[in-house]
């Protein structure tokens, strides 16, 4: 037998992080997948689907994303139902989440923030970043080489800069202009 789901879509919200009685982490987030085709007006849909993630990946993805993030989640759909204080039926499809990615970079993820007014604070549940050079000044022989490894990290910054200019797909923001006769079929 086969179950698998793969998705990708925004988040409609921020992704809502609970514990169980047993201290499993639970996250529950919806994602809008948009359609294929549009409709009669012109108009492309969107399909809302409600995912959860479960334990330690749930508590990593509450923390890496927010509403409007970009992911690619990989699981598979799973039914269930309850009984409500009504005492009636109700019955839940949603895809249970094995693996999620985040697709886009957190300078897009922040820039989307800032230019929505959002008013949450962008480093506060952010990674802390492995670009940078170290801040220490000694190294572990005791031997002070900060000032060669300042300059090795200033080669490496003009480097990946001259890289950047030469790659037509650096500057990922902006739409790249393809006909039908570049295409290969």
């Amino acid at each position: 037998m086969i179950n698998r789901v793969v998705l990708v879509g925004r988040l409609t919200r921020d992704p809502e992080l609970r514990y169980t009685a047993n201290g499993a982490a639970v996250a529950s987030f919806t994602v809008a997948v948009n359609r294929q085709f549009t409709n009669s007006q012109g108009e492309r849909e969107a399909d809302f689907i409600n995912c959860v993630i479960w334990r330690k990946a749930a508590e990593n993805f509450a923390n890496f994303t927010n509403k409007g993030s970009l992911v690619g989640i990989d699981g598979r759909l799973q039914t269930r139902n309850y009984e409500n204080q009504q005492g009636q039926r109700v019955y839940v499809t949603e895809v249970v989440v094995d693996n999620f990615s985040l697709l886009e970079s957190r300078s897009e993820s922040e820039k989307r923030n800032s230019g929505n007014g959002s008013s949450s604070n962008a480093n506060s549940n952010q990674a802390p970043s492995y670009n940078q050079p170290s801040q220490s000044n000694q190294s572990p022989y005791g031997n002070n080489n900060n000032q060669s490894n300042n300059n090795s990290n200033n080669n490496n910054q003009s480097n990946n800069s001259n890289n950047n200019m030469s790659d037509p797909f650096a500057d990922n923001s902006k739409p790249i202009d393809i006909s039908d006769d570049d295409l290969p079929f």
